[in-house]
């Protein structure tokens, strides 16, 4: 199928499975001046909350000392699961809004810690939050508040990874209920000789979706008895992103390769992704376009800005510099399907970020776009260079700019129209 037919099927099947930001919204701020109110409906005499938790939250800032939290949709028991972030969000079509209203009802009750020595913390407030995270449900908790959140929410750029809502200081936590620990879980927990990557593959081996993984491994609860620390949450994410992906090429790259160049596409919260297969050895590149009015690209007057970031057949060997933990959620979505065939392949990755993506909601959409690309139709090509240049008619740069920016498009043959 070419190109042009396949996008013709696309925007018919999928238009109504998409709620796409269409407007800027600000209604996020009439949403939290009724949390105060919510809160005190719930706060029972001194400063005592009691309700039921999902997940929690480690932050990053002034590291190894860090505030480390047990995350509580206020008002919203009865259905606090679909406050922790999942690949059910994508299932369920969320918008910009949905996610920062989900994000801002969560109350982080915290407190500053080390991240070291926590292989036997079981008790008091990290014990608590130890047990939230490693439970396959929400965990019904009583908090005891040092006085009332704050409604300080700092939708960043630095937020990315899980961008949270009010906080208030925590006294002290304890289980109003005896949370449900998967056996699976336990084992990883019970060998003090297991170090964090192996507990992590065994896990995801067995049925553990990245979410459920990157949890545990923030609360410290995986790895060689010695080794285990809290792990900021932004940091977790990436981790579990890259060490499953390392394991999961480690799996396709003596494998067949593909037989044809294939072309899919998808579009989720004002990101297009595009994701290009060739037959040959593993290799792998993302390349972000973020146009301008957008949120890593603010100003409406800069012009597009472009980053990349690759890998050859044997992997990296250094820091992801340009696109961070995008590289990491898009290669484990990109290896995840190679797996699934038996098969190798070179893949390029280009992400489209267009102004309706005006807030950060978080890596986990680029992990769930990617992994749903393959889904329904494809497009093929002759080659690979078709192929590039069949996406760059849908893209906002022209070829010549794609070919100074990515490493596998750079070898094409081109001509002067390339760079109009």
């Amino acid at each position: 199928m070419r190109l042009d037919e396949y996008m013709d099927i696309e925007r018919d099947e999928r238009a109504e499975r998409r709620r796409l930001a269409e407007e800027k919204s600000y209604g996020i701020l009439d949403h939290l001046e009724t949390f105060q109110d919510r809160f005190e409906e719930t706060v029972q005499g001194d400063s005592l909350y009691g309700g039921v938790s999902p997940s929690i939250f480690v932050g990053r800032s002034n590291y190894p000392n860090v505030s480390t939290g047990i995350l509580s949709p206020v008002g919203h028991d009865e259905d606090a699961a679909s406050f922790e972030t999942s690949a059910a969000w994508y299932d369920e079509g969320v918008s910009i809004d949905d996610v920062f209203q989900r994000r801002t009802s969560l109350l982080n009750s915290n407190r500053g810690t080390k991240v070291t020595n926590v292989a036997d913390s079981w008790d008091g407030f990290l014990g608590t939050q130890r047990e939230v995270a490693i439970a396959d449900r929400p965990v019904t908790v009583e908090i005891g508040l040092d006085g009332k959140p704050s409604l300080d929410l700092d939708a960043s750029a630095d937020d990315v990874a899980t961008p949270v809502g009010p906080r208030a200081r925590a006294r002290s936590a304890d289980l109003a209920e005896n949370p449900h620990v998967p056996k699976l879980v336990k084992k990883t927990l019970e060998d003090d000789d297991w170090n964090a990557e192996g507990a992590m593959t065994y896990l995801y081996r067995r049925g553990f979706d990245v979410y459920d993984i990157n949890t545990i491994l923030s609360a410290g609860a995986l790895g060689q008895t010695e080794q285990r620390r809290l792990v900021p949450t932004r940091w977790s994410i990436t981790a579990v992103d890259d060490t499953l992906g390392q394991y999961l090429r480690g799996q396709v790259k003596h494998a067949d390769s593909i037989d044809g160049v294939e072309i899919y596409r998808n579009e989720f919260i004002g990101n297009a992704f595009w994701v290009i297969l060739a037959p040959g050895r593993w290799e792998f590149e993302l390349i972000e376009l973020k146009a301008p009015g957008s949120v890593w690209n603010p100003d409406p007057e800069a012009g597009m800005y472009l980053a990349a970031d690759r890998e050859g057949y044997e992997g990296r060997t250094g820091y992801v510099n340009e696109t961070a933990g995008a590289y990491h959620a898009s290669r484990l979505g990109v290896l995840e399907h190679l797996q699934e065939r038996g098969r190798q392949a070179k893949a390029l990755v280009i992400r489209h970020v267009s102004d309706d993506y005006w807030g950060p909601v978080g890596v986990w959409q680029i992990r769930e776009s990617i992994r749903h690309a393959f889904e329904g139709e494809m497009a093929d090509a002759e080659t690979f260079g078709d192929a590039v240049r069949d996406v760059t008619e849908y893209l906002p740069i022209s070829l010549g700019d794609l070919r100074r920016k990515s490493t596998m498009a750079a070898g094409l043959q081109t001509d002067i129209f390339d760079f109009a």
